[in-house]
């Protein structure tokens, strides 16, 4: 079995899981989770029904070189959860500035673990940015908590079109100077 590799992107480590570069054999339970409509309709780039080869594409996204968007897997296994708890990532804008972007499978709601990734990710700064940028749905006020907390202020309000809701939601919008 060959491992991918990629290039430039950490394992970051939290008190109680890593998040790790994704891989192939993370498709089963990306599909499972993903395929969820309460995952889905958090998130603006996941349709719903999730259609075939959807989740094979996201990683093919996530293991390009270049790319513009770098993912991690929320990983359980050294606290004996699950290999895969959902995902979190930064997409590259201008100005050396990112998107951060996650989402938690619904088995693994009300355990901190969205606020340990973020307060994980902005710690590392692993692209090395001046400003992270991050929008929640008005109707998610638990991931806007998991922005306050990891030290996000809020910039306003604006709408973000959701593939799952086939309409735009609006949004809160934050950022973090780091």
């Amino acid at each position: 079995m060959q491992m991918d590799q990629i290039a430039n992107q950490p394992v970051i480590e939290t008190a109680r899981f890593d998040l790790r570069p994704v891989r192939r054999s993370d498709v089963g339970l990306l599909n499972m989770y993903a395929g969820d409509p309460r995952v889905a309709m958090t998130t603006p780039t996941i349709p719903h029904p999730l259609p075939p080869g959807t989740m094979e594409a996201f990683i093919n996204r996530a293991l390009a070189e270049p790319r513009d968007e770098d993912v991690w897997v929320m990983d359980g296994t050294r606290s004996s959860w699950s290999e895969v708890m959902g995902i979190i990532s930064l997409s590259r804008l201008d100005r050396n500035q990112t998107e951060v972007g996650y989402w938690v499978a619904p088995a693994f709601w009300n355990t901190h673990i969205a606020s340990e990734a973020v307060q994980a990710v902005v710690a590392a700064n692993p692209l090395g940015n001046d400003t992270m940028f991050a929008a929640v749905y008005h109707d998610n006020p638990a991931s806007a908590k998991v922005l306050t907390n990891a030290g996000f202020v809020y910039l306003g309000d604006a709408e973000t079109y959701c593939l799952a809701r086939d309409a735009a939601v609006p949004t809160w919008t934050y950022s973090h100077k780091l």
